[in-house]
């Protein structure tokens, strides 16, 4: 499908401040020299601050990275996540036309989008509002037919279900992603055939759509109002070798790749960034919570101190513990160095949902961590999670 600049464009393009710090934060993800791989990020924050991709936005970005116009232009062309033309403020939606969608319907669905917002394709409707488009295969065949809606995937459509989540839309809600009639993923749609055994203790949405959901921003646009995306190792010192002293008060973070664990498949710990995890933990029964095992009462800290030996010895301690996070928001602990999703969750259901508590913890506490991480013994130590988590503790947006 051929893809073109639009014709009309604006006379030039920079980032607001805030999103200006998070791209030049998203490129110290790169060995030096490679900071073109952080075009994909980087051009998608462009495309959220404006709305669209524009010409001036992608020779920005190209000049940020040090890259030719045309290979900026190759990216930015090829992949359907770029909206080269202006789109609906409030949702631009993406039908996939490709061949196991069209037999299942996407035909019903794009006479759905002529008629709701525009006959024509890349135009937004009479109030500005949507706009639409055919594209290519997005990956969801099994689950057809789709669109996407923003950020996020809507499967298993009809007609009538399209009607209802452009109206959801219009009216200022974000509608929940993922299949729309019942199915939990991509099983079967008469029903599982296999793995039956699992699906009785299954949470209640697939992960994808669980953090869409927490998430709540299928079509939010950071227009550089919000906190930029914390890079821990932006305050490593680039050009010095081997451990670095910093001053006091400064952390110091590790590299990527310095450390960082990998687990048994060999991939890397490190993970993508997210808002938030849906943590696998279930609060402890009411009351004041069981003796011994440092759980709380619902709504209170787990008070603990330092363990004292029968010899004077300091043994190591328990860390005060939460039963669930504050206001219902944890902080996303994946963005620590060395934590990954399985990690986080472990985290979760040890009492431990954010940065500040992390930060507190003493050497005694910190060995007690170390000791009590299932399968990962001894990693808050050696990726100095405690030192991590004082920078983001300190560059965290305060909740309500």
């Amino acid at each position: 499908m051929l893809r073109r600049l639009h014709a009309s464009q604006p006379a030039s393009f920079a980032f607001t401040p805030a999103n200006e710090a998070w791209a030049r934060a998203q490129m110290t993800k790169y060995p030096e020299g490679r900071q073109a791989s952080a075009i994909i990020p980087l051009l998608w924050r462009a495309q959220e601050q404006e709305g669209w991709l524009t010409r001036p936005a992608i020779e920005h970005v190209a000049q940020m990275l040090g890259l030719a116009y045309i290979r900026a232009l190759e990216v930015a062309t090829f992949y359907f996540m770029f909206h080269l033309h202006p789109v609906g403020t409030v949702a631009h939606i993406q039908i996939c036309g490709t061949s196991p969608c069209m037999v299942c319907g996407a035909e019903e669905l794009v006479a759905v989008c002529r008629e709701l917002i525009h006959p024509k394709p890349h135009t937004p409707s009479a109030d500005g509002r949507f706009s639409w488009e055919e594209v290519e295969c997005l990956g969801a065949c099994a689950n057809a037919p789709m669109a996407q809606i923003g950020k996020d995937y809507y499967e298993d459509l009809t007609p009538a279900i399209l009607r209802d989540l452009i109206a959801a839309f219009g009216a200022g809600e974000v509608p929940q992603p993922g299949p729309q009639q019942g199915r939990y993923a991509s099983e079967p749609a008469g029903g599982l055939t296999s793995l039956r055994d699992h699906a009785g203790g299954r949470l209640p949405f697939n992960f994808s759509v669980d953090r869409a959901r927490r998430l709540g921003d299928t079509v939010k646009r950071i227009d550089g109002t919000e906190v930029p995306l914390v890079t821990p190792w932006l305050t490593r010192r680039a050009e010095t070798p081997g451990p670095v002293e910093a001053p006091e008060g400064e952390p110091v973070m590790p590299t990527p790749g310095e450390g960082v664990p990998v687990d048994k498949t060999g991939i890397t710990v490190m993970e993508a960034p997210a808002e938030t995890m849906r943590p696998d933990y279930a609060p402890p029964p009411s009351g004041a919570g069981e003796a011994g095992t440092g759980v709380a009462a619902p709504g209170q800290p787990v008070a603990t101190g330092q363990a004292a030996t029968g010899s004077g010895a300091v043994a190591p301690a328990r860390p005060a513990a939460l039963p669930a996070p504050r206001h219902g928001r944890p902080d996303d602990l994946t963005v620590i160095v060395g934590i990954g999703p399985k990690l986080a969750a472990l985290c979760n259901r040890l009492g431990f949902w954010h940065f500040d508590q992390i930060a507190a913890w003493s050497p005694e506490e910190t060995a007690w961590v170390d000791d009590n991480l299932e399968g990962f013994k001894g990693r808050v130590t050696r990726d100095r999670w405690v030192e991590q988590a004082k920078a983001l503790a300190a560059g965290r947006r305060p909740g309500p």
